[in-house]
């Protein structure tokens, strides 16, 4: 399959709302050139990352919008734009290629449609970028509905947010410090020819120059080191597992946290790994062998305790919920497809319901860390806010005081940062030794 070809399938899917760019990418690679594999990982995420600003560029080009069955053409459309703008394809490539894809496509009608497009684009670039400099989208990259939540959040600091969020994410490592300390680790790195810089937040983390593949790692099979972003090597040390603590994981695919705490205190009395999807748990099982870590995993919905939970309270929890991860678009730019502001007060009822569903799995004493890869506050500080004051349950929010991030009325947000942190939020709540007298647990 050509890898044009290729791209608009797997665009017009995430277009349409059928699936993300980690399930169909996958699929499609197989099918073309393996010399072009990178290429057609570059087009798909590329374009994703751009597609709010190069679909208004399209819809300015065409004198007639495209019709909904229209999603490849309109995949096809924006990614051919996509190498003009953005890569050095040569502009008489990016062109014929694209117009001999609407061939393959089976939609012979759509060539001189590209053609005229692109070639008009070429003519008029300048004055269409400067025309549509005021349009909602176009200058930021982001749906409009998705700006609009930012800015009203953040106000000033949403620019930076978004233009964070349109690069591309940095490699981040986690070293394994009960094999090898840091410092030792980027001295091995560096004798690997590869250069490197220590976190300034996570004590374990490390911040690769330039990304490769995990294979090239010195001891990646051997565990000294995983690749997790800095921002979710925060929650180990947040949570502060002590020595002989029975801990959950509760929605711990793909393993990274749960991974990270057996490696932080490995004196734990059991760790529970627990996840909705049995297939992300195939992950997490693949992780905790190769860094020789063991943890119960279990298929199960955190929202119904009574179908996993023995009895026994945990003394701590950590709650990554799932969210918009509207903290982690430079990694997953599909996001910007594939979410809706309408998906965001669903998610938030979800998020609650955990909370309340966990809640009575934890010791009096005990200790919950809630965080999501979120920089919107209905999913962070409004849902913990509303757990607190839920009656029937006690939970006292603990002060998260840290040089990072910045302080929120419930916990602590990270925002995401050009070649620094992903988004993420973090809330962390106690469960009292004594109940309140006017509060029964549940």
């Amino acid at each position: 399959m050509k890898v044009r070809v290729a791209c608009a399938r797997i665009l017009a899917g995430v277009i349409r709302g059928e699936a993300s760019l980690n399930t169909l990418l996958p699929e499609y690679a197989a099918k073309v050139s393996s010399t072009e594999r990178g290429l057609l990982q570059e087009l798909c995420y590329g374009t994703s990352r751009w597609y709010p600003a190069l679909e208004v560029l399209v819809n300015q080009l065409l004198v007639k919008p495209l019709k909904s069955r229209d999603a490849d053409i309109m995949a096809l459309l924006t990614s051919g734009l996509y190498q003009l703008r953005a890569m050095r394809t040569p502009e008489h490539a990016a062109v014929n290629e694209t117009v001999s894809a609407c061939q393959a496509l089976k939609k012979p009608w759509a060539k001189a449609l590209a053609n005229g497009v692109l070639r008009r684009y070429l003519r008029e670039r300048e004055q269409l970028e400067a025309r549509l400099a005021g349009e909602a989208g176009f200058q930021s990259a982001h749906p409009p509905w998705l700006e609009q939540a930012l800015r009203s959040a953040w106000g000033l600091r949403a620019t930076s947010i978004m233009d964070a969020n349109n690069q591309r994410p940095p490699m981040t490592l986690r070293v394994n410090e009960n094999k090898i300390s840091r410092a030792d680790y980027l001295a091995t790195l560096s004798r690997a020819g590869l250069t490197a810089k220590p976190a300034s937040c996570a004590d374990s983390g490390i911040y690769l120059d330039e990304p490769t593949n995990v294979e090239a790692l010195p001891g990646f099979d051997d565990g000294l080191v995983s690749v997790q972003d800095e921002a979710a090597q925060l929650c180990a040390s947040l949570l502060t597992p002590m020595a002989g603590d029975r801990i959950l994981d509760a929605c711990c695919a793909p393993g990274g946290k749960t991974c990270h705490l057996l490696e932080y205190q490995p004196a734990l009395s059991s760790l529970t790994a627990l996840d909705i999807d049995p297939q992300r748990l195939v992950r997490v099982r693949e992780n905790l062998a190769r860094l020789d870590l063991e943890a119960r995993t279990l298929p199960a919905d955190a929202a119904h305790p009574d179908q996993w939970w023995d009895g026994q309270p945990f003394d701590r929890i950590l709650l990554d919920a799932p969210c918009s991860a509207t903290g982690v678009i430079r990694r997953h730019p599909d996001i910007k497809l594939l979410r809706r502001a309408t998906d965001i007060a669903p998610l938030a009822a979800t998020q609650l319901r955990l909370l309340q569903a966990l809640w009575p799995t934890l010791k009096p004493g005990g200790r919950l860390l809630y965080c999501t890869c979120s920089v919107l506050p209905e999913e962070n500080d409004q849902v913990i806010a509303a757990f607190i004051n839920t009656p029937g349950f006690d939970a006292r929010p603990v002060a998260l005081d840290a040089p990072w991030g910045e302080a929120t009325a419930q916990g602590r947000q990270l925002f995401p940062e050009t070649g620094g942190t992903d988004g993420f939020y973090y809330a962390l709540l106690e469960k009292p030794q004594t109940p309140s007298p006017d509060t029964d647990n549940p």
